[in-house]
């Protein structure tokens, strides 16, 4: 799996707890963090709404490309 570097400003507090937390669990703070990405899309998109958010944005984006296009 290709991987793509982000850089992530964070508030102290939260930093050293997530740094914890991923301590207690064996894990690095990357994998921690990488879990919590996860687990956010997974939620997004068993959300009811999401796929019609989506839906509607998908064909705001192609009207727009086809305009860029012309």
């Amino acid at each position: 799996m290709a991987t793509k570097v982000l850089s992530l400003r964070l508030p102290e507090e939260i930093a050293a707890e997530i740094a914890a937390v991923a301590h207690v669990n064996g894990v690095s703070m990357s994998r921690a963090i990488r879990t919590a990405i996860e687990d956010y899309v997974a939620s997004q998109r068993a959300e009811k709404g999401f796929k019609a958010r989506l839906e509607k944005r998908l064909e705001e984006d192609r009207k727009l490309l086809e305009r860029l296009a012309e």
